[in-house]
This record gives C-alpha cells, sequence and structure tokens, in this order.
C-alpha cells in the first residue's frame, strides 16, 4: 500500500495535465458540443494503461466502454460519464470553462468535478497500483456513458441490451465527496425523476392587454392555475395515486439519517435561507430531503420579462417541472398519472412533454462491498465515513442495480464547495489525492491484497 499511495503523492502533476486535456474538450451533450472528440478522447486515455477500449453506440452519444484484465477473476464496473453541463452563463466564470486553471489549490474548469475530475481519478489509481503490483489486481470495466447531464436516455436500453459484456461482481458509481466537515460521504442509493414541461397556447400571437385582457385567454394565467393544482400550500402533491408506491424509510434507514451530521446551519448560510419548508430540523430535516418525493417547478417563461413596460397579453406560456421519486415509485407511472389529473381538472388544453424518466434504486446497507468501501475510506481519509441511506438527486442506478445485479458504492474527489453544474466548477487537489487513494485501496481490498 504505500507504493501505492507513495506514486499517488509523487505524480500528481501528471495527473493533472490529463485532467486539463480532458476537461480542455468541450462536450456538452445538451448542446451536441464536442461530443464525438471527446469519446475518442477517453477511449484514448483507457488505452494508455493498457485497457482494451471500444465506443459502443446507442440511439444518442455511444458509451467508452473498456475491458482490463486483472489478476483475479472479480471484476469491478466503474460507471462515470464524459458529457458535462453547459458552462453558461459565461460572463460569471473567472476563468473561461474550456480552459482550465489550477489557483490556490483547486482546479477549474468545466467537468473538473462533475465527472471529469472523477475519470482522472480512477485513471490515476490504476497508474498507482499497476506501477505497484506490475499489474491489475482485478478485473476492472469501464462504462463510461455521454448523456448523463441530460437524463441518460438510452443507457438504461444499453445496459440491459450488453448485461453479459458489462457483467461484473461490484460498481463504483460516478461521484463521490467529502463532507463540510472533511467525512467521506457514502451514497446507497439515488432518488428517481420525472421531468416534464407543461405548453399551454391560447391564441396564435400575443395581444394587447388593454385589448385583450377582458375577453382573450391568458396562457400565463392558465399555466398557473394548472400548476396550483399540482401541490398544496402544505407541500403535499395532489396528484391523485401519487404516493401510492412510495416506500417509507426502514429502521436501518432512520438509525442511518439519525447517525449524519447535522449540516442545516451550513446548508441555510451556504445559500442564503432564513429556514427550511414546514419548519424542518433534526431528524425529520434530513429524512423529508431524501424520502419525501417532490414536486419543483424547475423553470417558468411567458409574455414579457425585460426591463420597464409592455401591456402585452400572452399567447403561450411554458413550465419545467420535476418529480424526484422515492423506491418504488415508477416515473412513467407518475407521467400517466399528472395527465390524467390535469385532464380530470380540467387543463386538457396544457400539453404535458416528458422530457426525463429515471427510476430511483436503492443498495442494501449491509452489502459486504459496502462495507469494503466504508472501510477503505476510513483507512485512507483517517475519518468514519458518512453514510447516507439515499440522496436527494438522480442518476442511471436503477439499470445497474436490476440487469446487472451489482452491489453500488462510490468514491470521489468532490466536496461541497465545488460548484457543480454553477460557473467556476472546481476541485480542491488535496481531495483529487485523497479520492484517487480512496479508489485504489477499494481495488486492492476489493481483490484481497490489503
Amino acid at each position: 500500500w504505500s507504493k501505492v499511495s507513495d506514486y499517488i503523492d509523487k505524480n500528481l502533476d501528471k495527473a493533472m495535465v490529463e485532467l486539463k486535456e480532458l476537461c480542455a474538450q468541450p462536450s456538452v451533450a445538451a448542446q451536441g458540443l464536442g461530443m464525438a472528440e471527446c469519446a475518442e478522447l477517453v477511449r484514448r486515455l483507457l488505452e494508455r494503461r493498457g485497457i482494451k477500449a471500444e465506443l459502443l453506440p446507442t440511439k444518442g452519444y455511444p458509451v467508452v466502454f473498456g475491458f482490463g484484465q486483472g489478476r483475479a477473476q472479480k471484476t469491478l464496473i466503474f460507471y462515470n460519464h464524459y458529457d458535462v453541463q453547459p458552462p453558461e452563463p459565461l460572463e460569471l466564470w473567472e476563468s473561461p470553462p474550456f480552459s482550465p486553471q489550477v489557483r490556490d489549490g483547486k482546479f477549474y474548469a468545466r467537468g473538473a468535478s462533475d465527472d471529469k475530475g472523477h475519470i482522472i481519478s480512477r485513471l490515476f489509481a490504476l497508474d498507482a497500483v499497476l506501477a505497484a503490483l506490475g499489474e491489475l489486481p482485478c478485473n476492472v470495466k469501464f462504462v463510461i456513458e455521454g448523456e448523463e447531464e441530460i437524463g441518460s436516455p438510452n443507457l438504461e436500453e444499453f445496459v440491459k441490451a450488453n448485461a453479459e459484456r458489462l457483467a461484473g461482481d461490484a460498481c463504483i458509481w460516478e461521484f463521490g465527496s467529502v463532507n463540510f466537515e472533511g467525512h467521506p460521504e457514502i451514497y446507497l442509493g439515488m432518488r428517481g425523476i420525472c421531468y416534464v414541461e407543461l405548453k399551454v397556447r391560447t391564441a396564435r400571437i400575443d395581444a394587447h392587454s388593454g385589448l385583450g385582457g377582458s375577453i382573450f385567454p391568458n396562457a400565463a394565467w392558465r399555466l398557473v392555475w394548472a400548476l396550483s393544482t399540482l401541490k398544496d400550500p402544505e407541500e403535499r402533491v395532489k396528484i391523485p395515486g401519487f404516493y401510492e408506491q412510495a416506500k417509507p424509510p426502514t429502521a436501518k434507514d432512520l438509525e442511518l439519517l439519525a447517525g449524519l451530521p447535522d449540516e442545516s446551519e451550513k446548508l441555510k448560510e451556504a445559500y442564503g435561507l432564513k429556514g427550511f419548508l414546514k419548519g424542518l430540523s433534526g431528524l425529520e430535516l434530513r429524512r423529508a430531503a431524501v424520502f419525501e418525493p417532490t414536486c419543483t417547478i424547475c423553470g417558468l417563461s411567458s409574455g414579457y420579462q425585460g426591463p420597464g413596460t409592455k401591456t402585452v397579453l400572452p399567447a403561450e406560456a411554458k413550465a419545467k417541472v420535476d418529480f424526484r421519486l422515492v423506491p418504488e415509485q415508477d416515473p412513467l407511472d407518475i407521467f400517466e398519472k399528472l395527465k390524467a389529473h390535469l385532464k380530470a381538472e380540467g387543463f386538457s388544453d396544457v400539453e404535458v412533454e416528458l422530457l426525463s424518466a429515471e427510476h430511483p434504486a436503492r443498495v442494501d446497507p449491509d452489502d459486504p462491498f459496502v462495507k469494503l468501501t466504508v472501510q477503505a475510506a476510513k483507512e485512507v481519509y483517517g475519518k468514519d465515513p458518512v453514510v447516507q441511506p439515499l440522496t436527494g438527486g438522480s442518476g442511471p442506478i436503477y439499470p445497474f442495480v436490476k440487469y446487472l445485479g451489482v452491489p453500488v458504492s462510490n468514491s470521489g474527489v468532490g466536496y461541497p464547495g465545488s460548484q457543480v453544474h454553477a460557473p467556476n466548477e472546481h476541485i480542491r487537489l488535496n481531495d483529487f489525492v485523497l479520492g484517487t487513494k480512496h479508489t485504489a485501496r477499494v481495488l486492492l481490498r476489493f481483490a484481497g491484497l490489503v
């Protein structure tokens, strides 16, 4: 282990060269920017380690698949993604998003944390293990997709169709981080998501509000009234049957939640909040944060929103809404219930388009692989890991659990201030080193070498 750890300490500059190379290549799936070039670059990065890599087609962007033969016959899967969020608004970046810079012990670029920093960290961990052992300690497989930031619309079908090729014994997920106190966080599942756009058109063109205000239907009001039927002032979603399949947290889940540090004051400070919904605090706040399904208005657009006045009656209005779902809710079922609800409430004129759908998924907290990653983290960080029974966010974990049947855990290089999805996304170099050591330690433990 000392050889592996020393290699990581002494070769950070080499890893940063590759991270700069990867982050300098734009790969914005939402805009179709640089995707083919980035997929090919990731393939070459894998090949540099002797990992046999190829681009496997999907209905969208290709998946980079890599396989490396190891000493032990056990196989560890790494899931990552090479696409990134759009960098806008560009004017808020202190340095260009695709011109990586290191400043004050931090690496700045779009994708620095989500998810290119994690890709390079895993490859750097392989470098260290290869340098110490001369070979991989176990088989490794990489599944690096290009559509995570647009909801992974083709990954479930891809995993299902390629289950035999992708088969393994365990999986390290795409992300990981330390919390505000520097304790590594282990996540045991993700909420699902049903992301929709609501749209209503009441006229062919906008009208003068003086002409039509009393006699023309107003698209903005139609949409506001439709949205008001989705949730009550007590934050309860009013769609019939919405909570039917929602599985409550188990006694073990509540035990894990009770053991989490109280970060409520830090959250309020970071986001400038006076308090939380319904005055929640303590265990109830932590429970609601991940085990309560949501209905969130993510964006609204209609009419005139520029400076000054424009007396206009809008002909069209749109809203983007996401529903974060808990185990065992089905996003496609929720979509159908939403459409039926709007029709029953008299809003059959409101069009509903499904933009993204991902199932929630859970991992057994007592699975040996989860315990292995927790122990490895404790050994590397010298601090007890924080074990989260579920995350509030969503991702394509479901097909790995359902079709590959593998336990999923994580290691990573992020921290709460990484500004993921925001301008000035970055990682701290020290977190990168520790996250890489955690990955390497997991590899060695998984192969039974430490």
